[in-house]
């Protein structure tokens, strides 16, 4: 009796080009995600920027998950660098945290922003000035963001991130705000 092989080449490279052709076609990264799947309601965000005054609400991914360039664009804007003024470009992985931590937190919160997108002059000056910065900080690449919620206790803010364990969540409550970011998972 001879047996059939699970895998035949061609049906090996039929399964491969379709897994390929999927990932080509933008798949949303919030379906990485446990739990989560491109199908549900649109990833919205509402950000206020305590050092400039500015306050936006976007929905940056379509309900299937596509992102919208222009709120992208406008988040950029808003988390830009309240020292110098530059603009750099926002990791989505570590939008789609925050959106992820105000869905499980009850959802339509607006996170103030403490501290979004740094410059390298500005990072220096607060290592020269010993607050407790990284010299690598992953604000340095748009990595990470530090927020407070004042509707909800830091500690409940605190407590949720590291629940998803997603990125990095640090805590600071003598400075009321959490610390997140899109590197690994890891708190302090």
């Amino acid at each position: 009796m001879s047996e059939t092989p699970l895998w035949s080449r061609r049906a090996f490279a039929g399964t491969s080009l379709l897994a390929l052709f999927t990932l080509a076609c933008d798949p949303p990264a919030l379906a990485l995600i446990p739990g989560v799947t491109g199908q549900q309601r649109p990833a919205t965000l509402a950000l206020y920027n305590i050092h400039t005054g500015e306050h936006c609400t976007a929905a940056y991914r379509t309900p299937g998950g596509k992102l919208l360039p222009d709120a992208l664009g406008e988040f950029d804007c808003l988390l830009r660098c309240h020292y110098t003024g530059e603009v750099h470009p926002i990791d989505v992985a570590t939008l789609d945290y925050l959106a992820l931590l105000d869905r499980q937190l009850g959802g339509g919160h607006t996170f103030h922003i403490i501290s979004g997108y740094r410059s390298p002059r500005y990072n220096e000056k607060l290592c020269r000035e010993g607050s407790g910065v990284a010299s690598n900080s992953l604000h340095l690449t748009g990595r990470a963001l530090d927020v407070r919620l004042p509707t909800r206790p830091l500690e409940t803010l605190h407590r949720s991130a590291r629940e998803l364990a997603l990125g990095g969540v640090g805590y600071y409550p003598r400075s009321n705000f959490i610390h997140l970011d899109s590197g690994p998972y890891r708190t302090w």
